[in-house]
């Protein structure tokens, strides 16, 4: 029987000592040989003179000479001055950012109590804005939520510590705002009217593990993310921006920015099997953000549109083909409520709702959306699909508290 074919060796490198690595080499055994070589006289050796004298350098050919070294380091300086523009670019981005976030620091009862421990501490991020001739932090609400006043400390960027006058939460988009007093306070500049785009760069800022104003970079990487899972409260009102920017616990609240340094998204949420930044981060846009905002500030509550529709979450390919559709684009309404809006309007069971207010319709989550960031006292537009035709309809919307 023939020998076994050797097993690939084995290297391991054993550090022995700062200095010194020392390389074991582990070889498996070939067993004997069954045919007999017979043995033949060695050939005789000679050494071979070196050539005048000199020794070669096998790898002298494909190093470079100090001229050409000079030549190198000028073409990559050229080049680095490229890198080195948007480089500063992001250093004056991070100057006018950084005085904008603040650091959040609470205390809270804790909701599951351990080694007699009655709260629990938490940290996240915020940023200034002007609202209604106030200065506020707007951050997330499961960073404050369940803290007294007293119990939120408000570290900005120059290391003084405040204290917040006034508290206002929204549940359904995870949205708190706090009323602060302070001298040379910065506020940051709001892009609402900007809507970012799948592809363009942004930051990220605050206070990843308690390591506050922190500054990351990224992309965006997706748009109107709204059937994500989030606590146990969850948010119901959702059209996250999706960034692979490093967001990690901690950043809850702080600011997604722009290349022009205006506020695109207010980081809340990450998709992670370990805890840490993944590359999944998701924002609230800003248009959101500051319609909750501007309602608490000025009013203390949030007062959000009503069509009067329950709306088909599984609308599939086969009900899309029995309606005459292509395919599944748009909100199906399976129900209309008695006296609501949609109901005066001739909504049916059935329609297809296409499009709000100008805006192409997705899916049933999509309308959700615009229909709850839409003020009470709007006449809209539906294009509704019904009958393999198109028609067009408007009607004033109620408020959803009216309703519900």
């Amino acid at each position: 029987m023939p020998a076994p074919f050797p097993a690939p060796a084995r290297l391991t490198f054993v550090a022995r000592s700062p200095l010194i690595l020392v390389a074991t080499l582990v070889l498996s055994i070939i067993g004997p040989a069954t045919a007999v070589v017979a043995e033949e006289p060695p050939v005789p050796m000679s050494r071979i003179a070196p050539l005048s004298g000199q020794r070669s350098d096998p790898m002298r050919p494909t190093r470079l000479s100090v001229d050409e070294r000079d030549q190198l380091y000028k073409q990559v300086q050229r080049d680095a001055e490229i890198f080195e523009r948007q480089s500063t670019q992001l250093r004056r981005l991070t100057q006018l950012v950084r005085p904008t976030v603040v650091h959040i620091d609470t205390r809270k009862p804790a909701m599951r109590p351990k080694n007699g421990k009655s709260s629990e501490e938490e940290s996240g991020s915020g940023v200034i804005a002007k609202v209604a001739g106030r200065t506020v932090v707007i951050t997330n609400r499961h960073v404050v939520n369940r803290a007294d006043l007293d119990n939120i400390a408000i570290r900005l960027d120059d290391a003084r510590e405040i204290r917040p006058l006034r508290l206002w939460s929204d549940a359904a988009t995870d949205i708190a705002v706090l009323e602060i007093e302070a001298d040379d306070l910065e506020p940051a500049r709001l892009a609402e009217d900007d809507p970012v785009e799948i592809g363009d760069t942004v930051l990220a800022v605050g206070s990843p593990f308690g390591l506050s104003h922190s500054v990351t970079l990224g992309i965006v990487s997706a748009l109107g993310r709204r059937d994500l899972e989030l606590g146990e409260e969850g948010v119901r009102f959702q059209d996250f921006i999706q960034t692979d920017a490093a967001i990690n616990p901690g950043n809850s609240g702080g600011p997604l920015v722009n290349l022009r340094g205006e506020v695109v998204g207010l980081n809340t949420a990450i998709a992670s099997n370990s805890g840490g930044s993944e590359g999944i981060g998701f924002a609230i846009p800003i248009r959101m953000v500051m319609f909750v905002t501007r309602q608490l500030v000025e009013t203390g509550t949030v007062s959000r549109a009503y069509l009067g529709v329950k709306l088909d979450n599984g609308f599939t390919q086969r009900a899309a083909q029995r309606l005459g559709m292509v395919r599944p684009v748009g909100a199906r309404v399976k129900e209309v409520t008695k006296g609501s809006p949609a109901d005066t309007a001739g909504i049916r069971v059935d329609d297809v709702i296409v499009e709000f207010d100008g805006t192409p319709i997705e899916d049933d989550d999509h309308l959700v959306s615009l229909v709850s960031m839409t003020p009470t006292d709007r006449t809209v537009t539906l294009v509704v699909f019904r009958e393999q035709g198109q028609i067009t309809l408007r009607m004033p919307v109620a408020s959803r508290a009216q309703f519900e």
